[in-house]
């Protein structure tokens, strides 16, 4: 058997040599001087050596545990080489495995099974609130304190509805962890409980044309980016759902004008029952009046070369934020009076009170079907001149006294634009 003075005066050699300790151990000394344990070990009929340090950093004692472990672990039927190889992985799993590692390996995950703008909201959700406060930590060293904090800064912003789409997300990143083994529990899990509750009911909308005019102005006023702003007027314009005009590619607006005048959405981007995405039938037609036109052109000066008509500020070939016109709307003064998607609810009060006999006309260019006819055929090219004129009349009545679209590109930036 070695002692410890006998491995510490071993010289070096011109060729590497071995002093054994017994049992399989030995200490393989390097034409270097370098001294490094080692153990020997049959395994299925075939030798084995196994790594165990570097003496001094392991001492004699030390590598005599180790040999020990291993020769329990070959009682047990066990390869000790293999035991060291997945405890390392483990180890470097732990090392690896900070929350913004984890959320994007998840994202990966569920990518293939999402639509590219619910993909790209997701990550960007994560990257703007999330990340920046938790992302390099060890996903197993959070508990619910940690989260609520994240949680706590977005609700008194105030976005409470970001805050619990955002905790779904980071429930489901350490749903994921957990079942690949690198988190114990769901710390976010009855956040839900604690964040306030979401405000159900209808979308705050201004209903009279002159209030209508007026959210206009003020937002085209503020200092903000070019690209939100003229999304906003198409919005306004147009009264499609937000996520429309959000995630537009330039594929459908690019040869519009006043010969082609129609914006055709495809159902899969439409808010339709899943068995109708794919239904042609199904695609929404758009009018477009001259000044919806006249955006598309100031577009073409800042988007063109992005695939998307309203890119991301942060990221060219993204679409923009969803939440980008929502804020748009909160810092011109209109939280709680104005969203987004109350243009629609304007648009219906408005022309309806105006033209009371055009109200099928006005369904259809809201994308109404009454309910007594979900399941019946759609007739997507109905009234379809009547829809034009009344889509003309509502740009008349909602731009008059407004600059033209051209003037909006030389917008005053901010910092820190949505």
């Amino acid at each position: 058997m070695l002692t410890d003075t006998a491995v510490r005066k071993a010289v070096r050699r011109a060729k590497a040599y071995k002093l054994t300790d017994g049992g399989g151990l030995y200490v393989h000394i390097m034409p270097t001087g370098r001294k490094y344990w080692r153990y020997r070990y049959e395994w299925q009929g075939k030798e084995r050596i196994l790594s165990f340090g570097e003496y001094p950093t392991m001492s004699l004692v030390e590598a005599r545990g180790k040999r020990e472990e291993a020769r329990q672990l070959l009682r047990e039927k066990t390869d000790p080489a293999l035991a060291k190889k997945l405890q390392e992985m483990e180890k470097l799993k732990e090392v690896e495995a900070t929350f913004e590692s984890l959320a994007r390996e998840w994202h990966q995950s569920r990518k293939p099974g999402w639509v590219p703008h619910h993909a790209a909201d997701v990550i960007e959700s994560l990257e703007v609130h999330v990340f920046p406060e938790i992302g390099n930590l060890p996903i197993r060293q959070l508990g619910p304190s940690t989260i609520w904090s994240v949680l706590k800064k977005i609700q008194e912003r105030p976005a409470v509805e970001t805050a619990h789409r955002v905790k779904q997300r980071i429930s489901m990143v350490f749903c994921y962890a957990m079942a690949t083994g690198r988190a114990d529990s769901d710390p976010a899990a009855a956040m839900g409980k604690v964040l306030s509750p979401v405000k159900k009911g209808r979308y705050p909308a201004t209903r009279k044309l002159e209030d209508a005019r007026e959210v206009l102005r003020a937002c085209e006023a503020i200092a903000g980016s070019a690209t939100t702003k003229l999304a906003h007027r198409l919005l306004a314009l147009t009264i499609v759902r937000p996520g429309v005009i959000a995630i537009c590619p330039w594929d459908e607006l690019r040869d519009l004008d006043a010969d082609n005048w129609l914006w055709t959405v495809p159902a899969q981007r439409m808010k339709l029952r899943l068995h109708y995405k794919e239904d042609e039938a199904r695609d929404h037609l758009v009018p477009m009046s001259r000044q919806a036109l006249e955006v598309v052109e100031a577009l073409k000066q800042l988007s063109s070369m992005s695939p998307f008509v309203f890119p991301n500020d942060r990221w060219f070939h993204r679409p923009m934020s969803e939440n980008a016109l929502g804020y748009l709307l909160k810092r011109a003064g209109f939280q709680g009076r104005h969203v987004p998607h109350g243009w629609r609810a304007t648009f219906s009060t408005i022309m309806n009170e105006r033209r009371p006999t055009d109200s099928k006309a006005i369904d259809l260019m809201l994308a109404h079907v009454p309910k007594d006819k979900i399941e019946a055929a759609y007739n997507r090219a109905e009234h379809l001149e009547l829809r034009k004129e009344i889509a003309q009349e509502w740009a008349d009545l909602l731009l008059d006294g407004l600059p033209p679209a051209a003037a909006l590109l030389s917008s005053r930036r901010f910092r820190n634009a949505a």
